[in-house]
């Protein structure tokens, strides 16, 4: 017993003196859950309106390329960009002509497909496409099988459609968000974003080299050069 209590003292004290002497570290506290952002309505979304006092009026309705839905009491009513309670008031709002008291609640049935393109210096470049939500940025890197070697992540971008059809080029803070110094950084990208990943300095230069020089002229790379010679005869 008391030798049990002597290697316990022992293991205190040793653990109290790393401590003073900054021995390892505890690992970061895990971060706190966020809640998740409403879900925004998409083009080619199908969305089921239900009325509690009028089930007759009932009906599936898709959203036009326009971004607009058109129902049975209303016509042309926005819904792309907006969340299912948004497009509820605005449907309550236009009934409210029509019927007395329209309670509306509107429900995405059925989800569009997400598509993404993910271009560059990733392993598997293409077009990505997922039900529901968008993928935020490391998701969808991560499932162009990830940045190459060659890849310069620092000067990563996102290109997106513009409101008025305009491409808009985006900076990324994608290093942030793959150390996770900034989980807010891992952005949800938006239908049809083009994450483009160009090439390092380095890997630019040896391409151009190996296509504009190292193809037609035979290189030696065991010379050696000594500028000295060329400099003191400028001089002269």
């Amino acid at each position: 017993m008391c030798y049990n209590l002597g290697v316990r003292s022992v293991l205190l004290a040793a653990g109290l003196l790393l401590a003073a002497c900054g021995g390892p570290a505890a690992p970061p506290a895990a971060p706190e859950t966020t809640v998740a952002a409403p879900y925004l309505v998409q083009v080619g979304d199908e969305l089921s309106v239900r009325l509690f006092l009028t089930p007759e009026l009932n009906e599936d309705v898709t959203v036009r390329p326009d971004g607009r839905v058109t129902t049975a009491l209303a016509e042309a009513v926005p819904a792309a960009g907006r969340t299912p309670e948004a497009i509820a008031a605005s449907l309550r709002q236009a009934y409210d002509g029509e019927l007395k008291d329209p309670r509306i609640v509107v429900e995405v049935r059925a989800y569009a497909p997400a598509r993404i393109y993910v271009a560059g210096e990733v392993n598997v470049p293409g077009e990505l496409s997922s039900q529901g939500p968008p993928p935020t940025l490391l998701a969808a890197i991560a499932r162009a099988g990830g940045v190459r070697l060659s890849g310069d992540t620092g000067r990563m971008m996102i290109v997106r459609r513009g409101a008025d059809g305009k491409p808009l080029v985006l900076s990324t803070r994608y290093e942030d968000a793959l150390s996770g110094r900034d989980p807010a950084a891992d952005v949800a990208l938006a239908p049809f974003d083009v994450v483009v990943v160009p090439k390092t300095g380095v890997a630019a230069l040896y391409g151009w080299f190996n296509q504009y020089v190292q193809q037609f002229v035979p290189v030696s790379w065991g010379f050696s050069y000594n500028v000295t010679p060329f400099v003191s005869s400028l001089k002269h």
